[in-house]
């Protein structure tokens, strides 16, 4: 903020509360010149002075506060919302490229398949049995340029998420899009992706590990967030779910 800006915003401060000072003042003159009574005045001053921590304490501790938690969970319904954006843009379809990668995924795969029947217990159960998992890519079966054009075609939409502030009020969504972004950047810096050393794809593999042990996590929270607020949206979910081998979005269709 510049220094003129600051002054200004300090002499209008100060002559306000000038201002309200010389009011009160004046008002309490008129009141004495009135009714002739300085007791009366000052056994109201003084109440009113004493009232004041109570007010504070009710305006900044309660009041405040109530209105910050509502504030708050507007936030989160707003990052809800770009969260599911994210994942319908780009998010679902970067997860099935990945899973097609990760050779141990055959164990977990069934059990990554969400039903209408989950209950908070079941997301907790999952969420925690991935944290265990080494979420393991090879990058031998995985297209690299696919991956590359995907993630090209929507880098204007990452970068936008990356520029909303809303963004990083959520950590791991955060920690989510930035891992996300790193891959596109080291991808586009290749002219070609055929013939790397092995050094240089192992390195590959460590960016394509990282967005993908973070995606599942995020995809979990993100489809348990859908059940529970929006199950039209759930079930357009549940039929496009990376995991599930024979899911199709026809409904009564198997892939």
């Amino acid at each position: 903020v510049p220094v003129y800006a600051m002054n200004e915003d300090t002499r209008w401060k100060l002559a306000a509360g000038i201002g309200l000072l010389t009011l009160s003042l004046v008002l309490y003159i008129i009141h004495f010149l009135i009714f002739q009574d300085s007791h009366h005045i000052f056994i109201y001053f003084v109440g009113d002075l004493a009232f004041i921590p109570i007010e504070v304490l009710i305006v900044t501790l309660i009041i405040e506060q109530l209105l910050e938690s509502r504030e708050k969970q507007q936030r989160m319904e707003k990052l809800n919302m770009v969260i599911g954006t994210f994942f319908s843009t780009a998010g679902t379809p970067l997860l099935d490229l990945l899973v097609r990668a990760d050779p141990g995924i055959g164990a977990l795969r069934q059990r990554l398949v969400v039903r209408d029947s989950w209950k908070k217990s079941d997301f907790a159960a999952m969420k925690a049995a991935m944290q265990d998992y080494s979420c393991s890519i090879e990058t031998v079966r995985i297209d690299l340029d696919a991956v590359r054009d995907f993630l090209l075609k929507n880098e204007d939409f990452l970068l936008r998420l990356v520029e909303n502030p809303m963004v990083f009020e959520h950590e791991s969504f955060t920690d989510l899009i930035l891992a996300v972004s790193h891959l596109t950047e080291e991808l586009k810096a290749r002219n070609s992706l055929s013939g790397l050393p092995a050094d240089d794809t192992g390195h590959l593999g460590i960016d394509l590990r990282r967005v993908y042990a973070l995606l599942i996590p995020e995809w979990l929270r993100y489809m348990e967030y859908l059940q529970a607020h929006y199950p039209y949206l759930f079930h357009l979910a549940m039929r496009k779910n990376p995991f599930d081998a024979s899911a199709s979005v026809v409904i009564g269709r198997k892939a």
